[in-house]
């Protein structure tokens, strides 16, 4: 199985104007003269994170899905990142992950309620991973990097990915347990984030990461507007595992899916 070469896009959003964004971030991809496995840009890129979730959703298959496909075949790579959907009357929060061949979903499942994304937004109520060039890669959108349960490797995964619109004031946390979910689940992390500051007053200070399984730092984009590609290695992910085997002491768990849905609009 060969390593994955993973870029990340950290970059500032413009609020509400998905044709902007899209044309940002195609100008960003085609500049790097991108050679890559998966790009990975941050939450709500076409957007930001608003709380005008009808306004801004999109239809299943809509424009931005049509974009990543493009970006996607024209690459020969993946590409993901959150857009708002709107399907069976409710407005998602939906991680797409695009391939040439498919697009495979998320729908977060931790609504932030401080800003009141739980009134806004239905959660989503299934545990995604997905398998792309050999490698298992779980699915999350930021506030879900707080719940540990939820994101527990239960063997099915070497890659935990989130994408995000954490702001500055608890970078602390976001740089934490990015690192604390690559030790405990002895996988790859990556967070991808944006810089900037939005329509709400919130700054964001990026710090993008890749941290490897021991929970070091493989890549630290700091608060730069970048495009950095960083290859994981497949065979020193088993090798540790095998080194430091964990997991067989982990302990079973089940999900009581129902919680909290009854707080979504």
């Amino acid at each position: 199985m060969h390593d994955l070469r993973v870029t990340l896009i950290q970059h500032q959003l413009e609020w509400e104007n998905p044709s902007d964004n899209r044309a940002a971030f195609e100008r960003v991809i085609t500049d790097a003269a991108i050679d890559t496995d998966l790009v990975i840009l941050p939450e709500m890129f076409t957007t930001g994170f608003s709380m005008n979730a009808l306004a801004n959703a999109e239809e299943p298959g809509g424009a931005t899905e049509q974009w990543m496909r493009n970006i996607a075949v024209r690459y020969d790579c993946a590409i993901t990142g959150s857009i708002a959907v709107k399907e069976d009357g409710r407005v998602y929060n939906r991680l797409l992950f695009v391939t040439p061949d498919s697009c495979t979903t998320y729908d977060k499942r931790h609504l932030f309620r401080m800003l009141g994304e739980h009134k806004r937004y239905a959660p989503g109520t299934e545990r995604v991973t997905v398998s792309w060039r050999g490698w298992r890669i779980k699915l999350e959108v930021c506030y879900d990097l707080r719940f540990p349960v939820f994101s527990r490797n239960k063997n099915d995964y070497d890659l935990l990915l989130y994408v995000a619109n954490w702001p500055e004031p608890r970078r602390l946390h976001w740089r934490t347990l990015l690192q604390a979910r690559a030790i405990e689940n002895l996988a790859y992390v990556v967070g991808v984030n944006r810089i900037g500051s939005d329509a709400n007053g919130l700054n964001y200070s990026g710090d993008s990461l890749v941290v490897d399984p021991r929970g070091r730092l493989v890549l630290d984009m700091q608060d730069n507007a970048a495009v950095e590609t960083r290859s994981l290695s497949h065979s020193d992910l088993l090798d540790y595992r095998d080194a430091f085997p964990a997991h067989f002491d982990a302990d079973n768990f089940d999900i009581d899916w129902s919680l909290n849905l009854n707080d979504a609009h």
